[in-house]
């Protein structure tokens, strides 16, 4: 049996690996963060990320660490109703509690932690580790997120922009603003565009929040301090509604994540020689899809199905990409377009509210 190198522990690796666990394939995962890099933020997961996701996880587990969203509402920076919309089995959750649920099924002796591949020097399609050691695989399954290392030696040529947005995304533990909020997915809106909350509700007492920024109307370093961050996000929406500046000055940033969000021009091919690229890896999606995790999800099952129909390895990354690239070129559209209307004035914004990006 072939030996599979995975290469990055977020959700596209971990899910790769418990895919690759389910059909008893040899793997290791190599992962260059500590165990414990559990950052707060969380996802939206739309139904067939749900669907996707129960082939590997207990559905019944999963519903227990979050929460289904009832209705998309769309809220002016103060607080006035501008739309809705019916949300239809949409499931919010934290990372760190979908990261824990996907590792249940590896086993430790599987996953090395604080280890960092590169891509050999004869370009042969070899990884190793920082001291020259070869790594012993036959295939290479590369999931190390939207900057990949190794997606960027391999592919010299490519052109990684910076989109303009930034996000920080941060969840708060406060159970008195969780009972003031329904469970409902709730964005407010600067009038002059180029500014939004998100308020997603996981539990009785959990909340995920994430703010967007145009970057070029709002400047924040990437070595801005958690003090300093927090002061800056209390500036900025002082004057906004007062559920956000009360989630705003009630939430620890220990765990904050600033987000600087990047796309490649042109996709890459999917894979080269003996390695494959997928979630992000392969194909960055800016986050106003809503579709990064549902992505990994499918490229991971997608890829696993071909590596158990096919005894070339090549035969099966060759169907792999051919069936994951239109789907992903769609997203990569309609994210844009999403992008666009954010940078604009609220009455310029089109009837389409829905934040989540749909083949």
């Amino acid at each position: 049996m072939k030996k599979i190198a995975v290469v990055g522990a977020g959700i596209s690796g971990l899910s790769m690996a418990n895919y690759l666990e389910k059909h008893n394939f040899d793997y290791h995962i190599y992962e260059r963060r500590k165990k414990e890099d559990l950052a707060g933020h969380g996802f939206l997961l739309p139904q067939e990320g749900i669907e996707l996701l129960s082939h590997i996880v207990d559905p019944d587990l999963l519903f227990r660490h979050g929460n289904f969203l009832k209705k998309y509402i769309q809220y002016s920076h103060t607080g006035k109703i501008l739309a809705e919309k019916d949300l239809n089995n949409v499931f919010v959750i934290s990372r760190q509690s979908l990261i824990r649920i996907l590792g249940q099924n590896i086993a430790p002796e599987k996953i090395t932690y604080e280890k960092t591949l590169a891509l050999s020097a004869d370009g042969k399609g070899s990884l190793t580790e920082p001291d020259g050691t070869a790594i012993d695989f036959d295939i290479a399954i590369i999931s190390d997120g939207s900057r990949s290392r190794i997606r960027k030696e391999m592919f010299k040529d490519e052109k990684m922009k910076m989109v303009q947005e930034n996000e920080v995304v941060n969840i708060i533990q406060n159970e008195e603003i969780a009972a003031r909020i329904e469970n409902n997915f709730m964005k407010f809106h600067h009038e002059k565009g180029g500014l939004t909350f998100g308020i997603l509700k996981i539990s009785a007492d959990t909340i995920l929040w994430y703010s967007q920024f145009d970057n070029e109307k709002y400047k924040i370093s990437e070595e801005c301090s958690v003090g300093n961050l927090k002061k800056y996000m209390a500036e900025i929406f002082e004057e906004w509604h007062p559920l956000v500046s009360s989630i705003i000055r009630e939430s620890s940033y220990e765990n904050v994540h600033l987000w600087h969000v990047y796309e490649l021009e042109e996709l890459n091919p999917f894979y080269k020689d003996n390695i494959v690229f997928i979630g992000d890896a392969a194909h960055p999606l800016i986050p106003f899809t809503s579709q990064g995790v549902t992505s990994a999800l499918k490229d991971s099952f997608i890829l696993t199905k071909y590596l158990v129909e096919e005894e070339n390895s090549f035969s099966a990354f060759r169907k792999y990409e051919a069936e994951r690239r239109p789907e992903i070129d769609i997203h990569i559209k309609n994210g844009r377009t999403l992008l666009e209307q954010f940078l604009l004035p609220l009455d310029q914004h089109s009837q389409n509210i829905l934040p989540i990006s749909y083949k």
